[in-house]
């Protein structure tokens, strides 16, 4: 799996140009990849947590509801990084399939 994200955070290196729309009132857009790699990481953070707040369940040493919980919003995490992804690869297929 850890090869995967490297290959997706190289991949989103080259959106570098690309500028996220209007942020608030500043005006001021993040950059894609620096926004995406963030998803990306915060994703792989949920998931850690989960492991281990699962881990600390399996042992005895948890809340059930916490580890349910841990659970639940580590699936999300990576359903949102799926979704993103194929949308990704949806809109470069788009891109591609465009006449020239």
């Amino acid at each position: 799996m850890s090869g995967s994200i490297a290959s997706i955070l190289k991949a989103t290196s080259g959106a570098a140009a690309y500028q996220r729309t209007a942020d608030s009132a500043s005006g001021e857009g993040e950059d894609f990849s620096k926004y995406f790699a963030n998803i990306v990481t915060s994703a792989v953070k949920q998931g850690a947590s989960t492991e281990t707040v699962a881990q600390n369940g399996l042992m005895g040493g948890g809340d059930l509801t916490q580890v349910v919980t841990s659970v639940a919003q580590a699936q999300l995490a990576l359903q949102t990084t799926v979704a993103i992804r194929d949308r990704l690869i949806q809109a470069y297929q788009s891109i591609m399939s465009m006449p020239i």
